[in-house]
């Protein structure tokens, strides 16, 4: 496990080049879509000066294989409004776009009196027992992220805290949200129901939903992986921090063999 550096360094205005610790699972010349939907968010947010609202849905697509290296990041307010406001990131990469993310963010108001989810929290990370992502995936980032596995894990479905001391971006301070939706696409690799290394289940999106705003540097994981019969699967996850559940998030899964010479 790598606990030193940053995912990015920055390069100039909406521009960065990824280092090894963003390095994806399947294979070392791409990007893990974690760090990715980090760097998008934190353009989301930067995006709107408006303090008053809080970004309840992030829906990113997948458009084509994510490249190590160098990538450009653009965001903009495409609906604004007094009480809702939608922004689009993009991150491109050598002039094709690769990763599109929609956010809607809502004006707050004080609902505290009556605020409840029905879900029922998760023991906390100090519940967990360390696990070692490496013995089941590869990558730069898989190494760079401590893990805490809760009692139950099987194929199929885990209950897990994530963490890192990594930072998103090399020199810069990064929003909790950002932190925390920068580690949600780790949610496929912890409740794999089958052998990564026969069969591949790479997501094209993951669409993630909040309820209150995040806070703390953990990030929990109650993880449903569900996959159907004509290669196409599901990821599902209730979403933690330490005082309780946050929303709930989703990747569409391809699922195939891997073809082997």
């Amino acid at each position: 496990m790598t606990t030193v550096g940053a995912y990015y360094s920055p390069l100039g205005p909406g521009r960065y080049r990824s280092n090894p610790h963003a390095e994806g699972a399947w294979a070392q010349d791409h990007q893990h879509m974690a760090p990715v939907a980090g760097l998008l968010t934190e353009a989301i947010e930067a995006a709107s000066d408006r303090a008053d609202l809080l970004t309840s849905r992030i829906a990113f697509d997948i458009l084509g294989v994510i490249t190590a290296g160098d990538l450009e990041v653009t965001a903009q307010v495409v609906r604004p409004g007094r009480t809702i406001e939608l922004v689009e990131a993009e991150m491109v990469i050598a002039g094709r776009p690769v990763v599109r993310a929609l956010a809607w963010r809502l004006a707050t108001s004080d609902t505290a009196d009556f605020a409840e989810s029905g879900i029922e929290p998760m023991p906390g990370p100090d519940s967990g027992q360390p696990w070692d992502g490496t013995a089941e995936w590869d990558g730069g980032y898989i190494r760079s992220v401590q893990f805490r596995v809760l009692p139950g894990r099987r194929p199929g479905h885990a209950r897990a805290w994530l963490t890192t001391d990594v930072d998103l971006v090399e020199g810069a301070a990064t929003s909790e949200l950002g932190k925390f939706v920068g580690l949600i696409d780790t949610a496929n690799g912890i409740a794999a129901r089958v052998d990564p290394r026969e069969i591949l289940f790479p997501n094209t999106d993951l669409t993630v939903h909040l309820f209150r705003r995040p806070a703390g540097r953990w990030l929990g994981l109650d993880t449903t992986v569900s996959l159907g019969p004509d290669g196409v699967g599901m990821t599902a996850s209730v979403l933690h921090d330490v005082h309780g559940p946050v929303g709930r998030a989703a990747q569409t899964l391809t699922v195939r063999r891997r073809v082997t010479t």
